[in-house]
């Protein structure tokens, strides 16, 4: 029990933009690969359509638009993602600190692929912190924002969902994080945030609390 996080048993991470500074990097390789396609996309769209969705999203959404994806997209794309993550990459600042602080189990549920998140993890520095806690949108029938994969997190670690609490970065993953009764505070301090306002972005979706930086991670409001 952690006394700073009163009625909670579990602290469930997202990935992607809450452990690791990724979702611009990816979203621009995202984008240059559908634009390559013959699908008009920027970074920016890119980011307001799928920022913490997973890969069924984006399949659909082509679908939809008239232009479904070559089979070599995906495989091409994560390719790309790899070698600019490897060469960019890092982790977002101040949260080794606070993993090493936090005196709560606690675990990754991501919308990324099951070998892109230990990637991530393994090149940041942070996949000793979580072993093999890595929860993904793989291991469940719906993803965000459908509530499935935090419910399937939860489950895995053994903690009720009220008793849960959330870090994301997105609306899907704050509305999951709701729909599974669980808090769920918005983290803000993603270099996709830079140019837009996710305070209101995930105030609006329902977070119950906002912050811009994992220093602030321990204080209230």
């Amino acid at each position: 029990m952690d006394p700073r996080l009163p009625e909670t048993d579990l602290v469930i991470f997202d990935c992607d933009g809450v452990l690791v500074d990724s979702e611009e990097l990816s979203c621009r390789c995202l984008a240059e690969a559908m634009v390559q396609a013959g699908i008009g996309m920027s970074t920016e769209r890119a980011l307001e359509l799928f920022l913490g969705r997973s890969t069924a999203a984006l399949v659909d959404y082509c679908r939809g638009v008239g232009k479904p994806l070559p089979e070599t997209f995906l495989p091409d794309l994560a390719l790309q993602v790899r070698e600019t993550f490897r060469s960019r990459l890092k982790p977002i600042a101040g949260i080794a600190a606070v993993l090493e602080e936090l005196q709560l189990p606690y675990c990754v549920a991501s919308s990324s692929d099951l070998e892109r998140v230990k990637f991530s993890l393994e090149l940041t520095g942070l996949a000793a912190s979580f072993g093999p806690r890595l929860y993904t949108a793989q291991m469940v029938r719906h993803g965000k924002p459908a509530p499935d994969l935090f419910l399937h997190a939860a489950s895995a670690m053994d903690a009720a969902p009220r008793r849960t609490l959330v870090i994301e970065d997105s609306v899907s993953g704050v509305m999951a994080a709701k729909a599974a009764g669980m808090k769920v505070w918005g983290f803000v301090g993603g270099a996709h945030y830079r140019l837009a306002d996710g305070s209101a972005l995930l105030r609006q979706a329902g977070a119950d609390r906002i912050f811009a930086a994992m220093t602030d991670f321990w204080m209230e409001g």
